[in-house]
């Protein structure tokens, strides 16, 4: 086999980025925009020892999981990996690499992932759900500016100003910018030289209260004639806050460290609701805790299963309103102050400072007065309270965790298994690394006792999960 022969293959999984996986001759091949069940004549356009990647160049079979995506750029853009597979047939796949995952990198048996695992949380409507977007701008073949996406492992501009994921909003206000951009001769960043001024619009959007967020990323120190684009901007209904974001950096980063409000407020307004997820209804509650949202803020991006997400949390912690609780990675305080309305005392940790200012003056909008929040490296700041042995600190009823995609450090699990609490509710964005920790967290005293996926990110290869452990009288 060589580059840019064609291969036949029947695509029998799917890869970490979407990927659809086939086999020939011995070699296991990587294919964008192939599902599960497909049969493809595919050109190879990478050969390594054992594996290879192709693309697809006829469509033999279709899968019986395949369905008619509704975006049209959904094969160019990088963005929606499995919009291509039906929606429950999603789910399904979903459920089963969160399941496989557990059995296979985790170590436990198939049978006892088939008692606790519960069935996967999915959307009614699983578009239109993202409340923030982040759209590079570049130039077309013409020279004139565009918004879009990159293109599946490039920084090549897909231009889109209308994400089927993200709000409709969005695309008025990304047709602002261009019209500003061409009628004030407003030059897009070149990643390639480091020249241009405009970098990204980064726009968010409140579900609840229905206000809108502008930040333009600029490669400047001021936006010229950025007047005429205000009075535009501001006249949409819901505009609530309007700023400017220095990035001068060659980087890949989207936002650099100053940010200035240049109209209306520095931050939005938006609701995480409390669900009632004793069964599949998931109906929502009158309970509401209120989040301010700056440019920079961590926010879950889709808030309707956010509310689940977060609800499960809250049903796995067990919490009679006497509890101490640590949570761990704690972002701008979402799900501390969740619980807080439920336990004795909460307790944050978060390594971001900005966000632990953020957390602390949602605390006090909520009117909550038993979360206390620390900024520091989880497992750095959490074996601190417990060699010091600071009373409840040290020892509390509950942890809740909810870490990056690369899981909980080594330390922090360690500490973790040192101060017992009864429960440990584990939230994750990434079901290989979760099961590593949860193998270690169950050798050292802990039974796994619930576990559910939700679909965080529809159309996409990635899914949360909440899980649920107690700990073992030994």
């Amino acid at each position: 086999m060589q580059k840019n022969h064609i291969v036949e293959l029947e695509i029998t999984d799917m890869g970490v980025g979407g990927e659809g996986i086939g086999k020939a001759d011995g070699l296991t091949f990587f294919v964008k925009d192939a599902i599960i069940g497909d049969t493809i004549r595919a050109r190879i356009t990478k050969l390594k020892k054992t594996y290879g990647y192709a693309r697809v160049e006829e469509l033999v079979k279709p899968s019986d999981l395949r369905c008619e995506p509704r975006c049209p750029q959904h094969r160019r853009c990088g963005g929606c990996q499995i919009q291509a597979m039906a929606p429950d047939a999603q789910l399904r796949f979903k459920q089963e690499k969160v399941r496989g995952n557990l059995i296979r990198l985790g170590g436990f048996a198939a049978d006892f992932i088939d008692r606790v695992m519960e069935p996967i949380v999915g959307m009614d409507e699983p578009y239109r759900y993202r409340n923030k977007a982040q759209f590079p701008i570049g130039t077309d073949r013409e020279g004139k500016p565009v918004a879009g996406f990159y293109a599946a492992r490039t920084h090549s501009i897909i231009p889109v100003t209308d994400c089927l994921l993200g709000v409709e909003e969005n695309r008025t206000i990304l047709e602002m910018v261009l019209d500003y951009m061409r009628e004030n001769d407003i030059s897009a960043y070149d990643e390639t030289t480091g020249k241009g001024l405009m970098r990204h619009v980064l726009i968010r959007y409140g579900f609840t209260t229905k206000e809108i967020m502008v930040a333009l990323v600029i490669n400047g120190r001021k936006l010229p004639a950025q007047d005429a684009l205000v009075e535009r901007l501001c006249m949409l209904p819901g505009m609530k806050s309007i700023s400017i974001n220095i990035n001068q950096e060659n980087t890949n980063v989207i936002l650099g460290q100053e940010t200035t409000c240049i109209w209306g407020e520095p931050y939005i307004t938006d609701y995480i609701h409390l669900r009632d997820c004793s069964d599949d209804r998931f109906a929502q509650t009158d309970t509401a805790v209120a989040f301010q949202i700056s440019p920079q803020s961590f926010y879950q991006v889709n808030p309707v299963q956010t509310e689940k997400l977060y609800s499960l949390a809250l049903e796995y912690a067990g919490l009679t309103g006497t509890e101490s609780v640590w949570d761990l990675y704690c972002g701008i305080g979402t799900i501390s102050l969740f619980l807080a309305q439920k336990a004795g005392r909460v307790y944050g940790v978060e390594i971001v400072p900005q966000a632990i200012e953020d957390a602390k003056r949602n605390a006090v909008l909520n009117g909550i007065t038993n979360a206390q929040f620390f900024v520091g490296k989880a497992e750095e700041v959490l074996p601190e309270f417990y060699e010091n042995n600071t009373g409840d600190m040290s020892h509390p009823d509950v942890i809740v965790v909810d870490p990056p995609r690369k899981g909980c450090d080594q330390a922090c699990l360690d500490t973790m298994l040192k101060m017992q609490p009864e429960r440990i509710v584990y939230v994750s964005c990434d079901s290989a690394t979760l099961a590593r920790d949860l193998r270690i967290l169950c050798d050292g005293g802990y039974e796994l006792k619930r576990v559910r996926p939700v679909d965080q990110f529809c159309h996409t290869v990635h899914v949360e999960v909440a899980c649920c452990l107690q700990r073992m009288n030994l």
